[in-house]
């Protein structure tokens, strides 16, 4: 059992509370702001690169790099996310362009050998006690990516190295911004929209006769999941799995020629082992290890489930006179997962979202998060915000009354937005030049449908699920009191930085917060007893087939980033049929859409199986123990996972909270696996 007891939370040094983002900037202040801030930044790194060796302090060179990122980091989140999120399109193009300049700008200064040879001297220089714990980290860190960077190789590789680095991040933008800015929709009938509820069709554009489905989430998952018209699904599907296919196909071949060409320069084996060499994970045989040992697990599981699903899929056919040729496909899989949820367990999707208003799942999520950490939320009226669906929430810790943060919340799609859900951190909670603390402001971002004239917006339970996850980021980046910017909120190794929102995760599937963050949108009684115990029961429900899919993505991600001259198509549709035993469609390219492999995930999508072995462990040995809204713990997790920030190794901070080493058994029963006896040993991991 790990360490509990009295925990006091609050900043030891005062607290700003300016939020210092604005959202009114046209497209002219942003591209202007953005010339501005690169002058700025640039002055301060060649005032520290221009020092006298001799005369290098921790004053003058540490800590005046770790002030201007700070300022840094939160003019520059202000002027490029707009692209993910604003209402206007030149607002986006402009965000887009500033991010861009800003990302060339980036590569510049982490290139600034004469700065970096700055550090190297102060480092012989300084006594090593005389310095904190963290800025020792920080001092550490900058030699380790200056390093990363080439710093120590002749001038020739760093301009290079540099050159490669512009190109990626420029590709990297454009990739994401071109699925962003997809627009691609499919119309059709009544009838071959066959299986889905009313409130979904009636919010569907009308196109003539027809109905215009978009490949947007809201729109795209339940069409998958509910339309009984195979040629629908069908047709769908490829169009999803072709989004951008010839734009971004082309720019993930130079991605990941690039990458390989950089490491090379670098002295490192693959692209692989060069990100995973700052990961918990360390090299890629080892997440090829964890990747192999899970499949080999999960296969007998993955095996059975597909037959079951053939064998409804073999009913569906003879029900609706269809012939049936023995195949799985793949705009078959998510309407039989389906289905087996609906027959196996007995949970019907669209009644169970019923129970579910937005409204509803927001205020019990708010409430369970609130008592869990100690903290009050409060929504801050009037607030300045960039779309009007978009609300500004105040946290303070409920013990002291300090001002922990604010978090935004949009929760809707529109055109141009980002396509998918995610927490993206604004203002980082860190130390200010002047010593005060700032205070952290941080978005979610989500598409969850909207409200019609007949009803509010109703939530499946995976959507609830996905909630609970992003807002766990939020409170990750809120709750972190981290002195470097650096080191602020979710800046942890990218193999656990999902383990603390998956932790949380767990809370959608428990009794008590499920009845906190339901209630019928028409009558508002209560989620029925008998529809939650078969809700719980199905957590396990296709858990082969979905990890499987995920260790598909995550052996493609790993072999594009450790092989050259790949086709990422092929690859995608090889390990489809090895791994999962169901083919891909004829002509897509889903890799094309994969926006993990252009948004700092490359080489590491495996993280998100890796770090669930921590989440899980987190959570049945303390939570699941202890109580699951037992404040006490609450206030651990809150102490031990989120306060550090990346001001501590992964690895210690799991310590501290679970009293021991992690163990891989809670990960394993999870997934509905048998644990042989010396599953309790410390994970591979």
């Amino acid at each position: 059992m790990g360490p509990t007891g009295e925990v006091v939370f609050g900043s030891p040094v005062p607290v700003c509370f300016q939020n210092r983002l604005r959202w009114d900037l046209n497209p002219e202040q942003i591209l202007q702001l953005c010339d501005e801030l690169i002058a700025n930044t640039k002055t301060v790194y060649d005032s520290v690169g221009s020092l006298d060796v001799d005369s290098v302090t921790f004053e003058n060179t540490l800590k005046a790099l770790a002030d201007v990122e700070v300022e840094y980091t939160v003019q520059r989140n202000m002027l490029d996310f707009p692209q993910h999120v604003s209402p206007s399109k030149e607002v986006r193009a402009a965000s887009t362009e500033a991010d861009k300049k800003l990302s060339e700008f980036d590569v510049e200064m982490s290139m600034r050998g004469d700065v970096y040879q700055r550090i190297i001297t102060l480092e012989k220089k300084l006594d090593a006690g005389s310095l904190t714990a963290e800025s020792k980290r920080y001092m550490e860190r900058l030699i380790k990516l200056g390093k990363r960077n080439g710093l120590h190789l002749p001038t020739e590789k760093q301009e290079e190295i540099k050159t490669i680095k512009k190109k990626l991040s420029n590709l990297s933008i454009d990739f994401n911004k071109n699925l962003n800015e997809d627009t691609t929709s499919l119309s059709f009938t009544w009838d071959e929209l066959g299986g889905l509820p009313e409130d979904f069709l009636n919010s569907l554009e009308k196109d003539g006769e027809k109905l215009k489905v978009t490949l947007k989430y809201p729109h795209y998952f339940p069409t998958m999941k509910k339309c009984f018209v195979p040629e629908t699904r069908r047709k769908l599907e490829e169009a999803f799995n072709s989004r951008c296919k010839e734009e971004n196909s082309a720019i993930l071949k130079e991605l990941v020629e690039l990458r390989a060409q950089k490491c090379s320069v670098l002295g490192f084996n693959t692209h692989a082992d060069f990100v995973l060499e700052m990961n918990m994970a360390k090299s890629g045989k080892k997440v090829a290890g964890f990747l192999e040992e899970l499949a080999h697990k999960l296969k007998p599981l993955g095996d059975e489930e597909r037959a079951v699903i053939l064998k409804l899929k073999e009913k569906e056919c003879q029900k609706r006179n269809l012939p049936f040729n023995g195949e799985l496909y793949a705009w078959d899989t998510r309407y039989y997962m389906n289905q087996v949820e609906e027959t196996q367990y007995a949970v019907d999707q669209n009644l169970l979202k019923e129970y579910f208003p937005m409204e509803v799942v927001t205020q019990g999520l708010l409430d369970i998060y609130q008592e869990l950490l100690g903290l009050t939320f409060e929504q801050v009226d009037g607030a300045s915000v960039w779309h009007p669906d978009v609300t500004l929430y105040c946290v303070k810790d409920r013990s002291s009354g300090q001002v922990v943060g604010q978090f935004y919340l949009d929760l809707h799609p529109r055109e141009g937005k980002y396509g998918h859900a995610a927490c993206l951190g604004l203002q980082p909670g860190c130390l200010l030049p002047d010593g005060r603390r700032q205070m952290s402001v941080a978005a979610m971002v989500a598409n969850f449908s909207k409200p019609t004239a007949d009803a509010p917006s109703l939530l499946q339970h995976d959507e609830v699920e996905t909630y609970f996850h992003e807002f766990g980021h939020v409170m990750h980046q809120l709750c972190a009191q981290a002195d470097y910017a650096m080191f602020s909120g979710t800046h942890v190794e990218r193999d656990f930085v999902e383990a603390p929102s998956q932790m949380l995760e767990n809370w959608v599937w428990e009794k008590e917060p499920l009845q906190r963050m339901s209630r019928h949108y028409k009558t508002g009684s209560p989620i029925p007893d008998e529809l939650l115990d078969k809700l719980m029961k199905s957590r396990l429900a296709n858990t082969g087939m979905f990890n499987l899919r995920q260790i598909v993505l995550a052996k493609v991600d790993q072999v594009l980033h450790t092989r050259t001259g790949l086709d990422p198509a092929e690859e995608y549709a090889r390990l489809c049929q090895e791994v999962l035993g169901i083919p891909a469609s004829q002509g897509t390219n889903m890799p094309a859409t994969f926006g993990h492999l252009a948004s700092g995930y490359d080489g590491q999508y495996y993280g998100y199986l890796w770090s669930e072995v921590f989440s899980m462990d987190m959570f049945f040995a303390r939570f699941k123990q202890e109580g699951i809204m037992n404040p006490k713990v609450g206030l651990d997790y809150r102490k031990y996972i989120l306060r550090p920030g990346g001001s501590e190794d992964a690895s210690e901070m799991l310590r501290k909270f679970l009293g021991r080493e992690p163990k891989q058994e809670a990960f394993l029963l999870s997934k509905g696996l048998t644990v042989e006896l010396d599953a309790g040993t410390p994970c591979p991991c």
